[in-house]
């Protein structure tokens, strides 16, 4: 049987990742700035805070930034994920089969320890990729000329953004935290995706091609995502968004973030991570479905499910 390119399937890949963060995008802001807000200070009961909560804090963003704040660091967003996600979601099948066919196994049948495997050095080959938009990223959206957290550094645009960090030599600063991160995320995001549409499968829950089994198997997909990466979602965040040397790498950042604030720390923000990643994970993965679809009909090869 033949197989779609790796070019197609990175492209199909990228233009569903794209898809989604258009919609995504406005809960990232809210989950960065909750993730910066109280770097290392010992908070209280009566410690102020702008931000309170991700309705809250969209509210006020969009009072006083208008769309523009509420959408910023979008035009790096869909470069990271065209990086990220072209490699993560659209060289896991090709690499996955060829696993399978290095075990001994039906390169057609997903295997779930294959999977998880597959999955993290997808994952971490497109962490590497897009390291430097997340970086960026992470930059503009914290950037506030009237409710700031964190550090502030402010970026007219993605060019400009470029050559700052060229200049100061952070292209890939915080590598580290964004392969961990993702390697984490990707290698239980596919898995949990093919496993749950499975099942649904056995137990005929659904037409096994209509739009509402996509989205059950990324509702679950984006359950499990959300618990084990929010900490080094926090961890990537502040590593990022720091001008200078406060962490000097993970180890370090974590140290310090429980020691100033608590365990609970790393999970700051993770409302806004998990009300974010559902829908980024459903809408990527849905849409990934139809894109796949259309490359395979662009390249003459019968479709089969991703699942």
């Amino acid at each position: 049987m033949s197989t779609l390119s790796a070019g197609s399937s990175f492209a199909a890949g990228a233009m569903a990742a794209c898809m989604a963060v258009t919609v995504t995008n406005p809960l990232e802001v809210v989950k960065t700035r909750l993730q910066l807000q109280g770097e290392l200070a010992k908070q209280t009961k009566d410690t102020p805070l702008i931000y309170k909560g991700v309705f809250q804090s969209m509210k006020v963003i969009i009072q006083r930034e208008g769309i523009r704040g509420i959408q910023s660091g979008l035009s790096p967003a869909y470069i990271y994920q065209v990086m990220l996600n072209g490699s993560r979601l659209g060289f896991y099948e090709p690499c996955r089969r060829y696993v399978n066919g290095l075990v001994g196994l039906d390169p057609q049948t997903p295997n779930f320890g294959i999977g998880i495997f597959v999955g993290a050095i997808t994952g971490a080959l497109g962490a590497f990729l897009g390291s430097p938009l997340y970086l960026i990223k992470v930059r503009m959206q914290s950037y506030s000329p009237t409710m700031a957290v964190g550090e502030q550094t402010h970026y007219s645009g993605v060019i400009d953004a470029f050559r700052d960090l060229i200049r100061k030599r952070e292209v890939f600063r915080g590598i580290g935290a964004a392969a961990l991160r993702t390697s984490i995320g990707s290698s239980v995001q596919l898995p949990i995706y093919h496993a749950s549409g499975k099942i649904i499968d056995d137990l005929n829950l659904v037409d096994p091609k209509s739009p509402q089994r996509f989205l059950l198997s990324g509702l679950c997909a984006g359950t499990g995502v959300a618990v084990v990466m929010s900490p080094p979602d926090v961890i990537m965040t502040r590593m990022y968004n720091q001008k200078g040397d406060l962490y000097r790498g993970v180890l370090d950042c974590v140290v310090k973030t429980v020691r100033s604030e608590g365990f609970l720390a790393l999970y700051k923000g993770f409302v806004a991570n998990a009300t974010r990643i559902g829908p980024h994970t459903i809408l990527t993965l849905t849409f990934m479905e139809y894109t796949m679809a259309l490359a395979h009909k662009m390249e003459g090869i019968e479709h089969r499910l991703v699942n």
